[in-house]
């Protein structure tokens, strides 16, 4: 069931892990114009395409478009859609809230875990001009995609936290799945979040609010959801 929320609600962490493609930045043009391209070109429907490439590293998304393709293959095509994805930044902006967001956590235990390689998460935060957190789990670090609950597990694990501790920003149903995966609670962004069950939704970052109390504990409260 989606998530609704009539009332603010506040969630309490010790750290935050950052998901960032969707969630604080927005790189959907870009995603959408390669996606489609390369479904068209292997002959599958686009828009049934874009149902499943969100929040996944690009060779599984390919691995569950096209089941019976070898991986190595996959594999060799995610690196030149990660080439291709860097060197287009036409319309990659940072998600509403975002700037103001980064600037409030900016002291406080937070990590970047993106399905995006190091050279990508580079790329995108320079060209929506937000700051890059000094802890990032990218697709180099894990073995394992989202939804597999590695990345946030590594996240938690080099900020020095317990996995019950941490909050997860997400977008997609695999970033979603992946943070609960790891015992963690998800606040969701945007509206592809909604539908997937995060502890709390919020339209984009213009409707969290972060305060921290005297023990370091960080509050988080999301003042409109839906």
């Amino acid at each position: 069931m989606p998530a609704t929320t009539t009332a603010p609600v506040v969630l309490t962490a010790k750290a935050l892990l950052l998901d960032m493609d969707g969630t604080i930045v927005n790189s959907d043009a870009v995603v959408e114009r390669c996606w489609r391209e390369w479904a068209v070109a292997h002959g599958l429907d686009p828009e049934e395409a874009l149902k499943v490439v969100h929040g996944r590293q690009g060779y599984a998304t390919m691995a569950v478009l096209l089941p019976d393709r070898p991986m190595e293959v996959n594999h060799a095509e995610n690196a030149v859609m990660l080439a291709r994805e860097t060197a287009d930044t036409d319309g990659v902006v940072a998600v509403a809230g975002a700037p103001e967001f980064m600037a409030a956590i900016a002291g406080l235990p937070h990590a970047l875990v993106t399905s995006a390689d190091a050279a990508l998460a580079a790329t995108r935060m320079t060209a929506a001009a937000l700051p890059m957190p000094a802890v990032r789990v990218t697709a180099e670090s894990v073995q394992a995609s989202k939804p597999h609950p590695e990345g946030f597990l590594k996240g938690a694990a080099a900020l020095g936290m317990d996995p019950a501790d941490c909050i997860v920003f997400e977008d997609s149903a695999a970033g979603i799945a992946a943070g609960r995966a790891a015992g963690m609670r998800v606040i969701g962004i945007g509206p592809r979040a909604a539908a997937h069950a995060p502890t709390a939704h919020a339209p984009d970052l213009t409707s969290l609010r972060v305060t921290t109390a005297q023990d370091g504990t960080i509050h988080i409260t999301v003042e409109a959801a839906a």
